[in-house]
């Protein structure tokens, strides 16, 4: 569904009607996080593309439990369906929409950096490459941005030393509701939300030289798993009320990482 009049990238108000009506000719197909990529990655064209990263699980968890469960792939590829479809009926954002809701990339493809934003579900079994940490350096310095999301406990540790491998000395900040990424285009009111995983959710910055007024690299969705109420937005499964600030913490952060 498309509205006669698309809002500007100013102040917008998103009601729970407007994501209803929005995501209501969405396919309700729910598999389990470990189906085959979609087909459909597409070359940079002008147009805003949601990129997920994807990465290679330690041996060790490739067995049991996790034999299926492609931690990268958790709400793909209907979280990013769900949230293209938003952004798109929200703003003027020319945004790629297909099959797949965007691309899946590596850390270590050349092309990833023509992409300003993505998106990491898991980090806490990211065990990158060599190779992978260079391109994430790269992605960082030239201007990329990346939001971390779905992910508990211990595996902040494991966030944190990674991307300390790529940026020496970068150290995880938490956020508090004055950052302007909670203000970049919705009026987020709260960072309070409901428990995903039991302990209450934080937003934790990665910044250029530790500086929460300079330059944000990443943006980490802790004890929290936004990409979920994405995924699940049109089904009835959480409450709309729930399902709207998920989406509003999401366009945030594509506003902020695309105007700084």
């Amino acid at each position: 569904m498309r509205r006669n009049r698309r809002l500007s990238v100013t102040r917008p108000a998103m009601g729970a009607a407007a994501c209803a009506l929005v995501l209501a000719a969405l396919a309700a197909t729910a598999g389990m996080a470990g189906a085959d990529v979609l087909p459909g990655n597409v070359a940079y064209d002008g147009r805003f593309t949601f990129v997920r990263l994807r990465y290679d699980m330690n041996w060790g968890l490739r067995s049991g439990l996790f034999r299926r469960d492609i931690k990268w792939a958790h709400d793909y590829p209907r979280a990013e369906q769900n949230f293209g479809r938003i952004v798109e009926e929200i703003s003027d954002l020319d945004i790629y929409l297909a099959p797949n809701g965007g691309n899946v990339l590596p850390l270590d493809d050349p092309d990833l950096t023509r992409f300003p934003v993505a998106y990491m579900a898991e980090p806490g079994f990211w065990q990158p490459t060599d190779e992978e940490i260079e391109g994430l350096r790269n992605y960082l310095l030239k201007g990329g941005f990346i939001i971390f999301d779905d992910f508990t406990g211990w595996h902040l540790d494991n966030l944190t030393a990674q991307m300390a491998r790529a940026l020496p000395g970068i150290r995880p900040i938490q956020l508090d509701i004055s950052h302007l990424i909670f203000h970049s285009f919705f009026d987020i009111e709260t960072l309070e939300m409901a428990p995903m995983y039991g302990p209450p959710p934080t937003f934790w910055g990665f910044f250029e030289d530790n500086d929460p007024s300079g330059r944000m690299y990443a943006i980490a969705n802790y004890e929290n798993d936004i990409g979920e109420y994405w995924e699940f937005s049109d089904t009835g499964w959480y409450a709309v009320d729930v399902t709207n600030e998920a989406y509003k913490f999401g366009v945030n952060y594509v506003m902020y990482a695309l105007t700084h």
